[in-house]
């Protein structure tokens, strides 16, 4: 089994565009593989791309609210871990 390390915490999800705001609590990088647990939600998947307010950014840091397109639903206090 790969490690994984908590990265964030969704904070809102958009349906209509299938984006997931995630509150960082460590560096997260465009092309990382992670992995989104919680209640109902569980399913891996790389990060394609990232923003903030509409830009695109190539790292985010801890402490900034970022904006990921997800492959399925999520919902808000979901746990984003890192993959290795």
């Amino acid at each position: 089994m790969s490690d994984k390390k908590l990265v964030g915490v969704v904070t809102r999800y958009f349906a209509k565009i299938g984006v997931a705001a995630i509150m960082l609590e460590d560096t997260l990088k465009v092309g990382s593989k992670i992995s989104v647990e919680g209640t109902t939600t569980n399913f891996e998947q790389n990060v394609a791309s990232m923003q903030i307010d509409r830009a695109d950014i190539q790292v985010g840091e801890a402490g900034q609210e970022i904006a990921i397109k997800v492959s399925d639903r999520v919902r808000e206090k979901d746990k984003v871990y890192l993959l290795d």
